[in-house]
Parts: structure tokens; sequence; C-alpha cells
């Protein structure tokens, strides 16, 4: 495995709803991801997109990593690029990975749904929020 997929394995916080909590399919996609057990759920503007967490996220990682939707197989959360620019080697990368889902498990906020989606909507920054943000999220621009 090279070092992008280790460090997305170990990862997942793209699919476990603290980043996202859907992730847009193509047409052709639907019935494939369907067929593989996923949850697909309709867009407000008719298409369909993969539910988060999602359900092929295991202990060990994607169990359908090699056949992963287009969406999945193109995001480069920031620590990946950095990681794939010489920025950070894969060692440092993969313990901000431990760290953020340490901070992730510290997240005390009330209600459903992945924590960091709960401490969003407390609407109160936090530590872990911050972090995440700082290292995983792409903004569009």
């Amino acid at each position: 495995m090279d070092d992008a997929s280790t460090l997305c394995q170990r990862c997942g916080l793209c699919c476990d709803g603290n980043l996202f909590n859907s992730v847009p399919l193509a047409d052709a996609e639907v019935e494939p991801v369907r067929a593989r057990g996923l949850i697909v759920v309709a867009r407000g503007d008719g298409g369909s997109a993969l539910r988060q967490r999602c359900a092929a996220l295991g202990e060990r990682g994607c169990g359908v990593y090699a056949q992963r939707p287009g969406r999945c197989r193109e995001y480069r959360c920031m620590l990946l690029v950095a990681m794939m620019e010489g920025e950070v080697g894969l060692a440092e990368a993969l313990g901000i990975v431990d760290e953020a889902h340490a901070r992730i498990a510290a997240v005390d906020a009330p209600g459903d749904g992945a924590p960091l989606e709960r401490a969003r909507r407390c609407g109160e920054p936090s530590a872990a929020l911050m972090f995440v943000a700082r290292h995983f999220e792409r903004r569009a621009g």
C-alpha cells in the first residue's frame, strides 16, 4: 500500500460523518454502490449521494477502498496534500490523524450524529473543530 492509501485508510474522517453528511454520486455509481450494501440517499437537486457515516468504513478502514466512488477517490484533505507535497512525512501525518481522532473522541456535545457535527450545532468553537479544520477540511476556492 502506498503512503497516501495508508494515511487515508488510517484516517477515515472524510467517511465517518465528521467532515461531510453525504458524498454526491454520479448516476452510474448509484446501483453499484447500493449493490455493495451502502446507503444511497436523494439530494435536493434530484441527484443521489452516499450517506455518511459510510457503511463501508470499518475498524481497519474502507471495505470498498479499491472500488470506492469517484468523489471519494478524488477527495484530498489538506493533510494528504501536505504529505503528497513533501511538507510532512507519513509518520507525522499519522500522528496528526491519531491526535484528531483523540480530540474528536473527547467532544462532549449533546445530540445525535458524528461528534464534530454535534459540536457545530452547539455553535461553540472547540479545540477538536479547529484542529480538524486546520488539517483536514478543504475549502472551495
